[in-house]
């Protein structure tokens, strides 16, 4: 595992009002320069105005699980303030993972982009294409190394 420190990753800037939500976006990816995509997709929520970035993540080199035959995966997280429900922030980052050309062949496959809700607010939340929290964020590195950077859990 590495660890890569970037522009904007890790970032910090203040809180906010205006939104109701706060939650924990989760990045990967391992096909072409993810780390530059990664930088893409900040900006690009940066500047959508549903959104304030918060905090984000350094971004964490670290090896496949599942279907380990294939190149080793770049994660970060990010902190986002919203208005969003969680149905139309996931409708938002499946968007964003399509624009990226995200292809879904088979489950661990590689990937462009990888975009996962971790946290919204305090809630739980069931529903067939969605579950927060995301159900295995304790069991993966790729999620619990970069939440150590996020202030405020």
């Amino acid at each position: 595992m590495e660890l890569f420190f970037e522009p904007f990753f890790p970032f910090t800037c203040k809180e906010k009002k205006g939104f109701k939500h706060s939650c924990i976006i989760g990045l990967g990816g391992n096909i072409g320069n993810v780390r530059k995509r990664f930088l893409r997709v900040f900006r690009g929520i940066k500047a959508d105005r549903r959104f304030h970035v918060v905090q984000t993540s350094a971004i964490l080199k670290n090896p496949p699980f599942g279907f380990e035959e294939q190149e080793d995966f770049y994660n970060a997280v990010m902190r986002v303030q919203t208005s969003l429900s969680p149905r139309d922030l996931l409708k938002f980052l499946l968007h964003t993972e399509k624009r990226f050309k995200r292809e879904r062949s088979f489950k661990n496959a590689p990937r462009t982009l990888d975009l996962d809700i971790i946290f919204f607010d305090d809630i739980k939340y069931q529903h067939k294409r969605l579950k927060i929290p995301h159900p295995y964020w304790k069991e993966r590195e790729s999620v619990v190394i970069p939440l150590m950077f996020i202030k405020n859990l």
